[in-house]
């Protein structure tokens, strides 16, 4: 169970499904002074639905705190937030409860991630959500960058397509199993040379391969 703490400007509403899930959760208004304010929590929820401009305000101000960011999304607001915004997650409004618990725990195993994950070339920022292959930024998408951090976050484990579906995509994800090897073979094209340390196991699914610098 962990304490989580909402910054919105909503009275009610944000996350019902958080109810449904044993943690614990304080809510405060979405301002500078309830930032500087705040009680300690293990995840920091900013509420987006409707009022993009002071959430990412908020999450500017959160950007050093070392607690991850989830934020808070409906349908129409996805495609405004960048890494600018300095946010661990994004969530729809709407998802249900096994994806937000999925999300949660995301979110938490990424803040125990100690320092940048580099090897071969390649680094991964989480702080910042950049990947860069000797030095050079790459371009990618949420989802590939997720999917990367993922797998290079638990290097050597193999992971099946539909146990990286449940990681990556969430529980609630109605796509098939297709999607992951369609991420994989961009992902690759866009590591270039380092496409070797997305390795696959034949008959069961991916791992990251971590080398020795």
């Amino acid at each position: 169970m962990a304490h989580v703490v909402i910054f919105t400007r909503r009275d009610r509403g944000v996350l019902p499904s958080l109810e449904l899930l044993e943690h614990r959760v304080s809510t405060l208004p979405a301002t500078a002074e309830a930032v500087a304010h705040a009680p300690d929590g293990e995840l920091l929820v900013v509420d987006a639905v409707g009022e993009l401009a002071a959430a990412k305000a908020i999450c500017r101000l959160l950007e050093h705190d070392a607690a991850p960011v989830l934020l808070v999304l409906s349908e129409g607001g996805f495609a405004a937030v960048t890494p600018e915004w300095g946010v661990t997650d994004i969530v729809f409004d709407a998802a249900g409860p096994s994806e937000l618990e999925a999300r949660i725990r995301l979110a938490l195993a990424a803040a125990r991630t100690v320092g940048p994950v580099s090897t071969s070339g390649l680094r991964i920022d989480e702080a910042s959500y950049q990947a860069k292959v000797d030095g050079r930024p790459v371009d990618l998408t949420f989802k590939e960058f997720e999917l990367l951090r993922f797998l290079a976050s638990h290097p050597a484990r193999v992971f099946t397509r539909e146990q990286l579906l449940s990681e990556v995509w969430g529980y609630d994800y109605f796509g098939g199993t297709r999607t992951v090897d369609v991420h994989v073979r961009r992902l690759r094209a866009k590591l270039g040379d380092l496409e070797r340390l997305i390795g696959t196991v034949r008959g069961v699914g991916y791992r990251f391969e971590h080398e020795d610098d």
